[in-house]
């Protein structure tokens, strides 16, 4: 008993959620079930072979998401399509060259249609095995049909195993942390609101403290959870990437509030409003947690919610204008910088924090709404709320990813011109079983040569061993098909928990088995046939490595350093946009001012970003920058961003239109701020692609901040002497600015300890 909770402690820090534990006990129970109706009672060994490496392929490699009736119609989705390929795959083997370019073609589609949705991308490795199996074994169309059954076999065995053995929990395992850390930080904004209202029975400084180390220790929990998770550039649906986004969300929310928390015990008291703002802000979160538990339920309560906390926050700035002091100079004639801007602090965290909760809402929304989508929706990834048919945003999405830099376009043709090349091969040298010099290529092509050449070695050294042991086992039980029968589900239950749970070579080795051991039962050859399997594997390793070499010897690293550099300096630029653009709105008689392009244009390199980046956790092999480093980066674009979508939501309010006098000097300080940081960040874009020094973060200069703050109390006032909500906003346009400067401590950190690296990597 000690040892088998031993066993499962193992598998659980090595397997989260038992994934690839629960594929490879399904397989190995359907799989050689399968093989046997077919090989023992129907005296079908063709319809044995395609059932056997459907079911593999059906079970082990592919885990659809979502609602159970959605995972059955993928399950029957993809069994129409092995119904097509492996016709295609058998048709195409009239001749070497109508074989080649049909898998050049074929792969090329199969490998890139993944960009279109994660149900297409997800079942990638299976739709390259329905062609590869029938395309490296020419037969003639009379035996296409015992192929066909099979395939449908396989296809409804899976469809049953996926049901009624261990189903797979429905609920994304970020779910629940994320749903902790949107309670956690509800808690600590009500503590906060109330201290800072200053009631008698009001938290205590070192209470709204306590809430805030609970808030950071749930958000680390959360973070633990995305980086064990096992995710994979084609495991991740539209609801799954709006959980992701929102790690960093809550993340940056996470940072703010331990700004926006009291740092003093008597510190500065804060107003009614920011007080409203902060408790709606927690219900907001609240309602968010609910939908996070329960993605299927009702979200009416969520907007009815984001829409009252957007009138708070139109209160708050209202307010905030009507509460500044008066622009009189004090002895002396020198402005009171402080008291100025500490009167406009507390106000201003609150806005920053109900901007944040209003996108992390959105999210959550978002992921409800993925979570309840039609199946052709989800099948041609088309996101919730989106103007086009799934069709045409399918359509949109592929053609977006039709240029030079295009991580998908590189691995789609990098896969289909080596299984091509592996075709012609196996053909030329006369090698007697293609589909392993296929099944070779196939499993060591990665986006690294270098981690290609890795996969090499492990590939060949994994097979080695997997055919020692065929042949030691083959030595022992001789030509006992018994024994065969007992140890291949074993042998299948092993292959598909190994690669998952210690490594790609030894996965390689127990699939090595697993197949040494299925061909004997189904054509005893004897130790043999394992010297052609490692010449077989070795030729298809080569065509791997030699393809990887060629399409893209920088690898993943290169790609994710390319990414960032590009995110940031578009980044950059839509938050020097989102300053012009208030800048424009400040001017006297503007009454229409266009949003700018550059936010489509940093929307579009974040994207980019997201797919290098989950290629990059996906790639096999030592990374080369750790994780915490290089999501530290990420996490930075999605800052930035933030900073400048907050600038534009906060200028999109505005409503003032009275005449005031000149607001050229306050219009100026704001430019001069935006450009600085600017530069700084464009800097850093060039450290990352180029291998470069990282720039030194920016110190906080007080001497802009007193100027902005002059010109504000100088030049936005009324008629009475007040200051405007014009000069409010200014103000915490600055407050943002300063943000996105700070943010400048931590990505410099992680950017210095990377940037040589990916350089390193990039030119290899």
């Amino acid at each position: 008993m000690n040892q088998m909770r031993r066993l499962t402690a193992w598998l659980r820090r090595r397997d989260p959620d038992l994934a690839a534990t629960r594929r490879a006990a399904r397989t190995a129970v359907v799989m050689p079930f399968l093989f046997a109706l077919c090989a023992e009672i129907f005296r079908a060994p063709v319809a044995g072979t395609f059932a056997a490496f459907g079911a593999f392929a059906m079970l082990l490699f592919v885990e659809f998401t979502g609602p159970m009736a959605q995972r059955l119609r993928a399950h029957a989705a993809l069994a129409v399509a092995w119904l097509v390929l492996v016709s295609l795959g058998t048709l195409a083997t009239r001749s070497v060259w109508t074989a080649m370019v049909a898998t050049v073609l074929v792969g090329f589609a199969v490998l890139f249609s993944g960009v279109v949705s994660s149900v297409l991308a997800g079942a990638t490795t299976s739709l390259l095995l329905a062609f590869v199996l029938p395309v490296s074994a020419p037969a003639p169309l009379s035996q296409l049909p015992e192929r066909l059954i099979g395939a449908v076999l396989a296809a409804g065995a899976s469809m049953l195993a996926v049901w009624l053995l261990w189903p797979r929990s429905q609920a994304d395992p970020l779910s629940a942390p994320a749903a902790q850390v949107c309670r956690a930080a509800a808690a600590q904004l009500r503590a906060d609101a109330d201290h800072f209202a200053g009631r008698s029975a009001a938290p205590t400084f070192w209470e709204c403290r306590t809430c805030a180390e609970k808030t950071e220790s749930s958000t680390r929990k959360l973070q633990r959870a995305f980086t064990s998770t096992p995710y994979r550039p084609t495991g991740l649906s539209t609801e799954s990437r709006a959980l992701v986004r929102l790690v960093d969300e809550l993340t940056w929310l996470t940072a703010i509030l331990a700004e926006a928390a009291p740092t003093v015990e008597h510190g500065p008291l804060g107003t009614p409003e920011s007080s409203q703002v902060r408790k709606t802000a927690a219900a907001v979160l609240d309602l968010s947690a609910e939908l996070l538990d329960d993605p299927g339920g009702s979200s009416d309560r969520l907007p009815a919610g984001a829409a009252e906390l957007r009138e708070a926050l139109t209160a708050l700035e209202d307010g905030a204008a009507g509460r500044l002091p008066a622009p009189a100079p004090v002895e002396g004639g020198a402005l009171d910088h402080d008291t100025f801007v500490d009167s406009l602090d507390v106000s201003f965290r609150a806005q920053q924090v109900a901007f944040v909760v209003l996108q992390i809402a959105q999210n959550v929304d978002t992921a409800r709404a993925a979570h309840q989508r039609g199946w052709p929706d989800r099948l041609l990834g088309r996101v919730p709320g989106a103007p086009t048919g799934p069709l045409t945003s399918a359509t949109e999405r592929a053609a977006a990813h039709v240029e030079p830099h295009s991580v998908w376009l590189h691995n789609s043709i990098r896969g289909a011109v080596g299984l091509g090349i592996a075709v012609v091969l196996a053909d030329v040298t006369v090698v007697q079983h293609a589909f392993w010099v296929l099944l070779g290529t196939l499993s060591v092509l990665r986006s690294n040569a270098l981690n290609t050449g890795q996969n090499v070695f492990r590939a060949l050294g994994g097979t080695l061993v997997g055919s020692v042991l065929g042949a030691g086992v083959l030595q022992l039980i001789g030509h006992e098909t018994t024994l065969l029968w007992i140890l291949l589900p074993i042998a299948v239950m092993i292959s598909g928990v190994v690669p998952a749970a210690v490594s790609f070579a030894a996965g390689q080795a127990a699939f090595t088995l697993t197949l040494v051991i299925l061909f004997n039962i189904a054509q005893p050859a004897g130790v043999s046939l394992i010297l052609f399997r490692i010449e077989d594997v070795a030729l298809g390793c080569a065509v791997s490595l030699v393809v990887g070499l060629f399409f893209w010897p920088r690898g993943a690293s290169a790609a994710v350093g390319k990414a960032l550099a590009d995110a940031y300096t578009d980044s950059a630029r839509y938050l020097l946009a989102a300053v012009d653009y208030a800048v424009s709105c400040c001017v006297h008689g503007s009454t229409a001012v266009q949003v700018p392009q550059e936010g489509r244009q940093a929307a579009a390199a974040a994207r980019r970003l997201d797919d290098a980046f989950r290629t990059y956790l996906a790639e096999r092999g030592p990374k080369a920058v750790p994780l915490d480093g290089m999501t530290t980066l990420v996490t930075g674009v999605v800052g930035l961003r933030l900073a400048a979508d907050a600038v534009l939501e906060l200028w999109r309010r505005s409503a003032d239109r009275v005449l005031l006098e000149d607001r050229a000097a306050a219009q100026q300080e704001l430019i001069i701020m935006a450009e600085r940081i600017t530069r700084w960040y464009q800097s850093l874009a060039d450290g990352l692609e180029s291998g470069g020094p990282v720039p030194q973060p920016l110190e906080s200069d007080p001497k802009i901040s007193s100027r902005l703050v002059a010109a504000v109390r100088r030049d936005l006032h009324d008629a009475g002497g007040q200051a405007t909500a014009t000069g409010v906003r200014i103000l915490w346009t600055g407050d943002h600015l300063e943000a996105a400067r700070r943010l400048q401590v931590s990505i410099a950190a992680a950017a210095g300890a990377a940037d040589a690296r990916i350089a390193v990597v990039g030119s290899a």
